[in-house]
């Protein structure tokens, strides 16, 4: 299914998205490499309506000076939401994105049914860095296979620079006090998940969002590494539009192959 392009205005920025499909809204906020569409976002269009925003600052945005905070960049983004007449959805964000989400939901708690986080670096251990190096060094730390993921135009280096200010102003601590003693109140059923070859952000570091969120559900996807929307669209796909579909009851599986090969 082919996404079509559109903008919206949030805050006084003009944000850019793609979307396709119909149905429950599903709203996916990207990484700290900015938006990407991937086979998984289109396999999710079959079954929903599926928005994903380039958020300020990011991509072909202008630079973006005014977000002091993630906790600011949350807010614009359920600006954006609304700005295009959803009043609920579910929400899904990958890596950066996932405090970003966090934020939001906990501060439109109302309007989030459901919450996905891919690979989340909201809580991350002491002293993390984010990937580096070269195009080839860093595709090996993001994926399981990065044989396998096809070739993609090289990012514009002035676009990555832009991104690489931006993400460093806003990645705020390792671990956010404040975010994490507000976790305890949300209530939205969230699905966790960290692949099984993962090397940015350690998996273990799932059993903080058991322990904090009380609706939380953990899982491993298997053969899949820091993208596992990318390694494995299939497996991502099928798990995150049952869990938006059942909530809770979506860890009884329909069937055996859910998230293994």
């Amino acid at each position: 299914m082919a996404f079509s392009e559109g903008f919206v205005e949030a805050d006084g920025f003009r944000i850019r998205y793609m979307e396709a499909g119909e149905g429950v809204p599903l709203v996916h906020l990207h990484g700290a490499g900015g938006m990407r569409l991937t086979r998984a976002h289109a396999l999710l269009s079959r079954r929903h309506r599926v928005i994903v925003f380039e958020m300020p600052g990011f991509g072909l945005s202008p630079v973006n000076e005014r977000t002091r905070t993630l906790r600011e960049l949350g807010a614009t983004m359920g600006n954006a939401v609304t700005a295009l007449g959803i009043e609920r959805c579910n929400l899904m964000a990958t890596s950066f994105g996932a405090r970003v989400a966090l934020w939001l939901a906990l501060q439109q708690p109302e309007r989030v049914q459901a919450l996905v986080l891919e690979a989340p670096a909201a809580i991350r251990p002491s002293g993390h860095q984010p990937p580096s190096g070269t195009q080839e060094q860093i595709a090996r730390q993001l994926y399981a296979h990065p044989e396998r993921v096809e070739p993609t135009a090289p990012i514009d280096p002035d676009v990555q620079a832009k991104q690489r200010v931006l993400t460093s102003r806003l990645r705020g601590p390792d671990r956010d006090t404040d975010l994490e003693a507000r976790l305890h109140d949300l209530a939205t059923p969230t699905l966790v998940l960290f692949g099984t070859s993962e090397k940015v952000i350690p998996p273990e570091m799932g059993r903080h969002y058991k322990t904090l969120l009380s609706n939380c559900h953990l899982m491993f996807v298997y053969d899949a590494g820091h993208e596992i929307s990318t390694d494995r669209p299939e497996a991502f796909a099928d798990v995150v539009a049952d869990f938006l579909e059942r909530h809770e009851a979506f860890v009884i599986n329909r069937k055996e192959t859910l998230i293994s090969p």
